[in-house]
């Protein structure tokens, strides 16, 4: 696990947020895909399983996929898809915590919170 200090936090957040906007259109994509993908599903236990415009929804999977894969890459966890809400792992006296920040917040990552916290234990900087 990578560990980021504030600073490198901040200074990667441009490119995060980015790869954070582009996971948010993608989740939004393959959201929309839901109705049809769950009623091809049922169909398929029939034999059946055709999906009408599938090949986008495999689309919108796999660009889910490789943005997510750019984030992980980079060492910055993605907590919701949806709300675009990220972590940065980072030492904070002497415990490892997560730097908190999400689509809409400002150009900095102002908010930290404990591992097992979650997003409602966040506490500003």
């Amino acid at each position: 696990m990578k560990l980021f200090t504030i600073d490198e936090a901040n200074s990667l957040l441009p490119t995060a947020r980015r790869i954070v906007e582009a996971i948010a259109h993608a989740y939004r994509r393959v959201h929309s895909f839901r109705e049809a993908a769950r009623r091809a599903a049922d169909c398929a236990d029939l034999g059946g399983g055709f999906m009408p415009d599938g090949e986008k929804y495999i689309a919108a999977l796999m660009k889910l996929a490789e943005r997510t894969s750019e984030l992980d890459a980079l060492g910055v966890q993605i907590k919701d898809y949806e709300r675009g809400l990220i972590d940065f792992p980072c030492m904070r006296e002497g415990q490892v915590v997560l730097l908190c920040w999400q689509l809409g917040e400002g150009d900095h990552v102002e908010w930290w919170h404990d591992v097992d916290a979650g997003f409602a234990g966040r506490e500003p900087l």
